[in-house]
């Protein structure tokens, strides 16, 4: 008997394959109906609904997000309303369906039903003909450049999940989500978070997700870490102290990662200025430990960038990359280059590449 396997997607493949959608769509608004909607299954914290609203953000289109488990079936299906000849009854759509006669109406976008499998079976039922169907009735259509996706965790994640009806499920195009470790730093840069994280996540990959630990207390994901980002950020800026940080980030990640973490951040605070290093007040020492060495580039190239005059930077900036292991070297540099034009700095990174010790660094690069 032949074993099947469901394949993970990564976060990028599935973007990617809304974009693919989301293009059907567009080109032909005919086949809007067997364009297949997407179930996005995936453990909580993976970033299922978070990717598809950063994509409607960067497509600048029209994004509503229905909760689905917090709903009625009268939200999703309407009130129903005697009519004033009491021959019957109307219904009351609700207004946050798109709609063209609006003045706030987009003409693409997405709907996402988040927690689809959290919901009970009358909502699942109330959402089929929304989903499947794309309309309510004869009293509401979606417009052509509207999408529909749904999201939900599954019963192995230890999240309140409830079997989805065969009816439903063999209308979507299902894919199965998972954390990875590259794509997620890549994403980290471009967003600002706390280099630390940044630096630990790259040298403990496994620590990004893992659902190992009490899943009734905190444990490690990628919503987790952002979260954990922000509180070393908002800590560095009122002072706050060492151990109440610890406590919030053990709380946040569970005790496990957190040990891991807060060693990594002890063994970090030994090395020398990262911003001393890039202003070329203090002497270069590259440090010896990998830890230490993701920690390093990662607050070089943060602070870098967050800099408001990161031309004065260059000389520090080149010591270092020149001074640097080559394959540390290549990572350093990609994530200039990623953050600077993730952040449309586009006039620094012609500045830096026009450099007279550019040269240098690609003949290093050359070798790697």
């Amino acid at each position: 008997m032949t074993t099947q396997k469901q394949f993970d997607t990564s976060i990028e493949d599935a973007k990617a394959i809304v974009k693919h959608h989301l293009n059907m769509l567009w080109d032909s608004p005919q086949s809007a109906k067997i364009t297949p909607p997407l179930m996005i299954w995936g453990p909580p914290g993976v970033g299922k609904s978070t990717f598809i609203q950063d994509l409607t953000e960067e497509e600048g289109i029209g994004f509503i997000d229905v909760r689905l488990a917090q709903r009625e079936p009268v939200d999703i299906r309407g009130l129903p309303v005697p009519r004033e000849d009491r021959k019957g009854i109307d219904w009351i759509i609700s207004s946050e369906w798109p709609r063209e006669n609006s003045d706030e109406f987009k003409q693409k976008g997405i709907i996402l039903f988040d927690e689809i499998t959290a919901a009970d079976a009358t909502l699942q039922v109330a959402a089929y003909e929304f989903i499947l169907d794309r309309r309510l009735g004869k009293l509401y259509q979606v417009p052509d450049g509207w999408y529909i996706i749904a999201a939900g965790n599954r019963s192995s994640d230890g999240a309140v999940a409830r079997t989805m009806s065969s009816a439903l499920a063999n209308r979507f195009c299902h894919l199965e989500v998972s954390s990875n470790s590259e794509e997620w730093t890549k994403w980290a840069v471009i967003n600002d978070i706390h280099p630390s994280v940044i630096g630990f996540i790259r040298h403990s990959p496994q620590l990004l997700f893992n659902m190992n630990g009490n899943k009734e207390r905190g444990w490690p994901s990628p919503r987790t870490w952002e979260r954990v980002s922000a509180e070393i950020k908002a800590a560095e800026n009122c002072s706050l102290p060492k151990d109440l940080l610890e406590t919030i980030i053990q709380g946040l990640i569970g005790i496990g990662a957190a040990i891991e973490f807060t060693g990594f951040l002890e063994w970090n605070d030994k090395v020398p200025s990262v911003s001393d290093l890039l202003m070329q007040n203090a002497k270069l020492e590259i440090p010896e430990r990998s830890d230490q060495r993701y920690g390093f580039i990662s607050a070089m190239v943060y602070y870098f960038k967050k800099n408001e005059d990161p031309v004065q930077l260059f000389e520090g900036l080149y010591d270092i990359l020149l001074e640097l292991p080559n394959d540390w070297t290549q990572l350093a540099y990609h994530d200039i280059e990623l953050s600077l034009r993730a952040s449309n700095r586009i006039d620094v990174m012609k500045e830096f590449m026009q450099h007279e010790r550019h040269k240098m660094v690609e003949d290093k690069l050359a070798v790697v």
